[in-house]
């Protein structure tokens, strides 16, 4: 297939990029490689790509729609996965504007162009920040998600809300997937595993918030990978027994689907540092804290849909996957 992934200078649309490119598709990867976060670290992973054959850069903002549509006129795709958002739970307390512009703006650019190109399948990133202030465990997609805790979180449930329109009005396929503390090689620089294993490194204090009592559903990148794969490849379907007296919150009767992609094992904050420290060999200094405005005490994935829909299973321990991820981290910045 041809399929425009937004977002390959990010770290799951690079891994999912790679992954395309080896079974044989094309992968047309649009981004503007914004200062969120380390260019340096998103300039690599995007040079990778480019000496990959069947791999096309194009570098710009989902809100330069011009751009966009020409795009999609230029390599005319036949699906295409959007993963480019502005992330981050805490940044968007900082810079709200961001998420208006990327994750709103960008997402309806998206949509229209999927729609005026007669795309077969969206599939874009939500987050399992949508939960918000639910819960029950574990977080399933029949339950209702209209309490988020944060801008971004607000972000990626109009996501949901602007793809089933779409879906409904212009028989669009859309799925979206709410994905659960990505974690692996080619990670960002502002997640936990990364922060923690930097100051570890270097003898700094790790901040440990909720004084490590958090549970989060910590899900290995190559997992995350195979599941969107497994989307992909799977047009959503119309759900004929859905109804407006019960409506069901996860499907349509347009072909809406929206799926959780976790590891569906929740983890405690205080064992996943103490695999990273026995992975370090080193102790960590811990500062322990209250937990953060917009933060969630735990996160727990029922991924039962996913799997009987796609045969979708998550197979990497966080005993392994972040062994992984130290020793690239370690090659990547030539630590001793």
């Amino acid at each position: 297939m041809k399929v425009i992934v937004t977002g390959t200078a990010g770290f799951i649309g690079a891994a999912l990029a790679h992954v395309l490119l080896d079974r044989g598709d094309e992968v047309i990867g649009i981004d503007n490689v914004n200062d969120y976060y380390d260019v340096g670290l998103k300039e690599a992973r995007i040079a990778r790509l480019k000496q990959r054959s069947g791999f096309i850069e194009i570098r710009s903002a989902l809100e330069n729609r011009d751009r966009l549509n020409r795009a999609f006129a230029d390599h005319r795709p036949s699906r295409v996965v959007n993963l480019a958002a502005q992330a981050g739970v805490r940044y968007s307390l900082e810079n709200p504007h961001a998420y208006v512009d990327s994750n709103v703006v960008g997402f309806c650019n998206i949509l229209e162009a999927c729609r005026h190109h007669d795309i077969e399948h969206l599939v874009y990133a939500s987050s399992s920040s949508v939960y918000g202030a639910n819960t029950r465990m574990p977080f399933s997609v029949h339950h209702n998600v209209d309490h988020p805790l944060s801008l971004y979180a607000a972000s990626k449930k109009a996501n949901e809300l602007m793809a089933h329109t779409y879906s409904h009005l212009f028989q669009l396929p859309t799925t979206g997937l709410r994905f659960f503390t990505v974690y692996g090689p080619w990670g960002r620089p502002d997640m936990a595993l990364f922060l923690f294993t930097k100051n570890i490194l270097h003898g700094r204090p790790i901040d440990v918030f909720n004084f490590g009592h958090h549970r989060r559903d910590f899900t290995y990148i190559d997992d995350i990978v195979e599941g969107i794969v497994r989307v992909l490849d799977r047009v959503a379907p119309p759900n004929p027994a859905w109804t407006g007296d019960c409506p069901d919150p996860g499907t349509s009767r347009g072909p809406y689907r929206i799926y959780n992609i976790g590891n569906q094992q929740p983890i405690e904050l205080t064992r996943f540092i103490q695999v990273l420290e026995d992975c370090l060999g080193k102790k960590a200094i811990k500062n322990m804290l209250p937990m953060q405005d917009g933060d969630v005490p735990d996160t727990y994935a029922d991924v039962d849909d996913l799997m009987r829909d796609t045969g979708y299973r998550p197979r990497t321990p966080i005993e392994v996957g972040i062994a992984r991820f130290v020793d690239w981290y370690k090659d990547f910045y030539r630590c001793a």
